[in-house]
């Protein structure tokens, strides 16, 4: 009986460590990313995809634009360089007797239709005293003129009267249009070119 007894209770203790051993439960697996999540993820990926190409178009309309405003402003300092470069091409020279006079003309109306005037030939003035202080002479025809009350001073060239050109070696006040003013005479120089009697002047296109 002890024996019978004995058997027994080591086949229960067997049975028992048997059923404890196999049924341990396993460790659970990683959770998976759900369908909501992957949804969010892809969603915020198409918005800064989207984004990017926002900004790669905003940025290529910039650099067009700016391209754009360079060219544009490229041709107008070509223009007005090419217009300078017509204005300095195309001036005139002004002789006094047989003396050449250095002249800075004005930029006016009455200037351009005096340079009109002397691109066929030149043109030839015959001057007269007047007040002892300038020489005036008949141009044979009528300029535009935009006379205003001025003060003349020496190396001065106006148009009077819209037919007649003045060039002073004093000064007068008076209504003119200006002309130009000779910059290489001073007073004694100019009084040196037109007080000692009438001269003549020819003004004609500087080659």
């Amino acid at each position: 009986m002890k024996k019978k007894a004995a058997a027994l209770l080591m086949t229960v203790i067997l049975s028992a460590a048997v059923t404890g051993c196999g049924s341990a439960a396993p460790k659970d697996p990683e959770p998976a990313e759900t369908a909501a999540e992957a949804e969010t993820a892809a969603k915020a990926a198409a918005a800064a995809d989207a984004e990017a190409a926002e900004e790669t178009i905003e940025e290529t309309e910039e650099n067009t634009e700016r391209e754009e405003t360079e060219g544009g402003s490229g041709k107008e300092e070509a223009a007005a360089a090419e217009t300078t470069d017509n204005e300095e091409e195309e001036t005139m020279k002004m002789i006094i007797g047989d003396t050449q006079v250095n002249v800075a003309w004005e930029n006016n109306d009455s200037v351009r239709a005096l340079m009109d005037l002397c691109r066929e030939k030149p043109l030839t003035v015959e001057m007269s005293m007047y007040g002892g202080f300038e020489q005036v002479g008949s141009l044979g025809r009528r300029l535009p003129s935009n006379d205003t009350y001025t003060t003349t001073s020496s190396g001065d060239i106006v148009l009077y009267s819209s037919n007649q050109i003045v060039v002073f070696y004093g000064s007068n006040s008076w209504e003119y249009t200006r002309l130009g003013h000779i910059t290489d005479k001073d007073q004694a120089g100019m009084s040196g070119l037109l007080s000692g009697g009438d001269v003549t002047i020819t003004i004609s296109m500087e080659e």
